[in-house]
């Protein structure tokens, strides 16, 4: 695979200050693709006093032009959409046609949208005798994950541009490949040298040092509640925003007026989709209790279809942790009913997709987040049960409802404490706001409420 080993700093790629390198490993074969830099704090510094001194003149730049460059962009990246879903394929292990549709697909629809919100916001309004301004907050350091690699950077970067905000990217080490492929679009489209800067590095140093810079204004992390935690800590200390997008444990409840077959099989699918290598996935099932066992069955019967279709897991170490999940299931009492720790396949970080039946609210993998093909399938006695499992975990990140009537489901949906909720199988928005609720995150991503993120607010008095 290609690949740079500098950084991409004030609109050229350059050299690392220091020498330690980042091996980027197929999860499907298990071989050693590429090396690029692990940028350091220096170099983190170098990014960030570059983005400080084209933080006027891109905030100054029109909106109008900004979302030329937002266009311009997009367009890059819908012509190297092949190169893309290559590469997320190659470092992430996502199959073909996901890495297409999704990995790929949804990055650019996603940028297309902020460029039409940076040419038809309005950042200033009359509010009475003021006139009340948005402005960009400022330089944004962006630290991102690597299940969605492409998705999560746009998702920051492009409202950050959009709003007049230069960003510092320093994003996952499993996937940077990507994250250099971005950095090229940016150049290609004509961004300004300065405007978007890329750091490759570890979490611990490069992460680390992006959170603490005095020079940041807002810090952007898509990634576990763990981390988070500790960046909220490091940015509080200096009185920093921070825009939190966290973990889940998102909760599926079919109702017993619902099409359960249908329910069952799109719930299993979500679980499986990217490898469970979702935040928002549906990981735990919920299901009346005199449906329970026909659910079951037919939650086993969907999972063995994807054994063959479902990518790895991104690294040897997230195989490890996800069947050790497995294992603590099985030793809480959970009843396997596809699936297992056992590795389906001699090579590569692959994990079995895996259904456990007899789970119940307090056990482990019914509470905290497995970032795997696991599913979880709890029953419940009446609705006020379900809301209680539901909202029974620290997470509220996504959910899913279904019932024979949309307005029951929606009723029940409206008490769910998550920020996001999928009825009868609705369909992704990528204009809605996607965020959380308690431990899964602080702020919005995507459309409107995206962009507000990256807007500070000034009041004009005459």
């Amino acid at each position: 695979m290609k690949a740079h080993d500098g950084i991409y700093l004030d609109g050229d790629w350059r050299p690392a200050l220091g020498q330690d390198v980042i091996e980027v490993v197929d999860p499907a074969d298990e071989q050693v693709i590429a090396r690029v830099a692990a940028g350091g704090a220096e170099d983190v510094d170098a990014a960030v006093r570059a983005a400080r001194a084209a933080l006027p003149g891109w905030a100054a730049t029109p909106p109008a032009e900004r979302a030329a460059r937002l266009t311009a962009l997009r367009d890059v990246l819908a012509a190297r959409k092949d190169e893309i879903a290559e590469t997320v394929t190659a470092e992430l292990g996502s199959p073909p046609a996901f890495s297409q549709a999704v990995q790929a697909g949804l990055p650019i629809a996603v940028a297309g949208s902020y460029a039409e919100l940076a040419a038809t916001h309005s950042f200033e309004e009359r509010v009475g005798n003021s006139t009340v301004h948005q402005e960009p907050i400022g330089v944004v350091g962006a630290i991102t994950p690597w299940n969605y690699p492409l998705h999560q950077i746009v998702a920051k970067v492009a409202p950050a541009l959009a709003a007049g905000c230069t960003v510092v990217l320093k994003p996952a080490e499993d996937t940077p490949l990507t994250a250099q492929l971005f950095a090229e679009a940016v150049h290609e489209a004509g961004v300004p040298a300065g405007v978007f800067n890329l750091v490759t590095g570890l979490g611990p140093v490069a992460g680390q040092a992006l959170a603490e810079h005095p020079g940041v204004d807002l810090v952007s992390f898509t990634g576990s509640t763990a981390v988070g935690r500790l960046i909220a800590a490091t940015a509080g200390a200096a009185i920093k925003k921070v825009a939190l997008e966290l973990g889940g444990k998102s909760a599926n409840v079919i109702l017993p007026s619902a099409d359960l077959a249908k329910a069952v099989n799109v719930g299993v699918a979500n679980v499986m989709s990217n490898s469970g290598q979702t935040c928002s996935a549906w990981t735990r099932m919920l299901v009346h209790r005199d449906q329970y066992d026909e659910a079951v069955a037919l939650a086993a019967g969907a999972a063995a279809r994807y054994g063959d279709r479902i990518g790895p897991v991104v690294s040897a170490k997230q195989q490890a942790r996800v069947r050790g999940y497995i294992e603590k299931g099985v030793a809480e009492g959970a009843r396997l009913v596809a699936g297992g720790p056992e590795s389906p396949r001699e090579r590569g970080y692959f994990v079995a997709p895996t259904v456990f039946a007899d789970v119940t609210p307090d056990m482990t993998i019914a509470q905290e987040e497995i970032f795997g093909p696991v599913l979880s399938i709890l029953r419940y006695e009446d609705e006020e049960d379900a809301l209680r499992i539901a909202n029974g975990t620290v997470y509220g990140l996504a959910g899913a409802v279904w019932a024979g009537d949309e307005t029951e489901a929606v009723a029940f949906a409206r008490r769910m404490d998550t920020g996001q909720v999928d009825i009868n199988g609705g369909r992704f928005n990528p204009l809605a706001p996607f965020g959380g609720y308690k431990q899964s995150g602080v702020g919005r991503e995507l459309g409107a409420h995206g962009l507000a993120e990256y807007l500070q607010t000034k009041s004009l008095q005459f």
